[in-house]
């Protein structure tokens, strides 16, 4: 049976995909660990990217996956292709099988030490890719098991870690599990389920999730002492504890004003903004390594943050418009929306 579903295409999930874009570009060019903590951006575009997804297969069945796989995968297939060529150019590449993973992109497709610099943002679109294309049976098994959906993938992810599996290191399988509880809570976000918790059983599992995840934290340091990208199981359940608070008390309307026009462009070339990121970065860094500037201290991270923004929104303008080809809309140069956000629109997919 379908959940009762929410508006999920109104402002507060654009704001908070944006957000956490930012968040995710700002920690991928600064370095700076508490980031991860005060804004767990990875479990919440899940979270967003589930939400989105239980909208689409209510609405047109197994439909969906293709339509979002066509959107996801004609972007991917333009940075691949300018990855495999930039790579071949430079060198340092090994013929293998698991170059086709950079058209069918289920698994790490391989990288040159160079390309390495740029491209390490690929795993979320293989996580990500795996989600959409099992979504129509984990919706199913949401709605008939809702508790054990969102238990069973934290038992899995906590036997990973305290009997030191090799899959505990990362890879599929792995992030898998490390997401799947943000991506089922997407759906009980959809299905209108975290709002009717009660506040009082809410808070209580926000307490003992936050609570949990923060000691294991920091009594667990990782090799970036507290970075949460370096500890999956503090990670998953503080962003869970993050997401239930963010989810469960989202607004049923947010109207941003003039901002408005701000943040629906981001949101309409998200997949875009995510893809080149890291390019932007590596492109800043050369650069200024080239030129001779520093970019330590307080002004140079400056410098180089608003760098990175610069490059990135020149790579938005060069290449964004293939986002509109395969949402098959008429490519436009800058995405700004003349028609007001509708719950019935396909959304892009939430990325980061």
């Amino acid at each position: 049976m379908k959940g009762k579903p929410c508006r999920v295409r109104n402002r507060y999930i654009d704001v908070l995909r944006a957000t956490a874009i930012t968040r995710v570009i700002v920690y991928h060019t600064l370095g700076f660990w508490w980031l991860t903590v005060i804004f767990p951006a990875m479990g919440l575009m899940f979270a967003l990217g589930g939400a989105l997804m239980a909208a689409s297969i209510d609405r047109s069945g197994a439909a969906a996956v293709g339509r979002r796989l066509r959107r996801i995968l004609v972007p991917v297939w333009v940075l691949a292709t300018i990855a495999l060529v930039s790579m071949s150019f430079v060198g340092g590449m090994q013929h293998t099988w698991r170059w086709v993973l950079w058209v069918i992109p289920f698994g790490d497709a391989p990288t040159t030490v160079w390309g390495g610099t740029w491209l390490a943002m690929f795993w979320y679109i293989r996580s990500y890719l795996w989600f959409v294309v099992l979504s129509p049976v984990l919706l199913w098994v949401y709605r008939k098991w809702p508790i054990p959906s969102l238990i069973v993938p934290f038992a899995v992810l906590v036997a990973m870690v305290v009997t030191n599996s090799p899959f505990a290191t990362g890879g599929t399988l792995r992030d898998f599990f490390y997401y799947a509880p943000a991506w089922m809570l997407g759906f009980a976000y959809h299905d209108g389920q975290l709002q009717r918790l009660s506040r009082k059983v809410l808070w209580s599992i926000v307490a003992v999730l936050a609570g949990f995840g923060l000691t294991w934290l920091f009594t667990h340091p990782g090799p970036r002492i507290y970075d949460l990208n370096d500890n999956p199981l503090a990670d998953a359940t503080w962003s869970t504890a993050f997401l239930l608070v963010l989810l469960a008390y989202a607004p049923r309307m947010l109207s941003l004003g003039r901002a408005d026009v701000a943040v629906e462009g981001m949101n309409r070339r998200a997949l875009t903004i995510y893809l080149w990121h890291q390019a932007a970065i590596a492109f800043v860094d050369f650069g200024a390594a080239l030129l001779g500037i520093s970019l330590l201290g307080r002004w140079g991270g400056f410098l180089e943050l608003s760098s990175v923004f610069i490059v990135v929104g020149l790579l938005v303008l060069l290449f964004g418009w293939v986002e509109d080809v395969a949402a098959r809309r008429k490519p436009v140069l800058v995405p700004v929306p003349v028609e007001k956000l509708a719950v019935e629109r396909e959304p892009q997919p939430a990325t980061a």
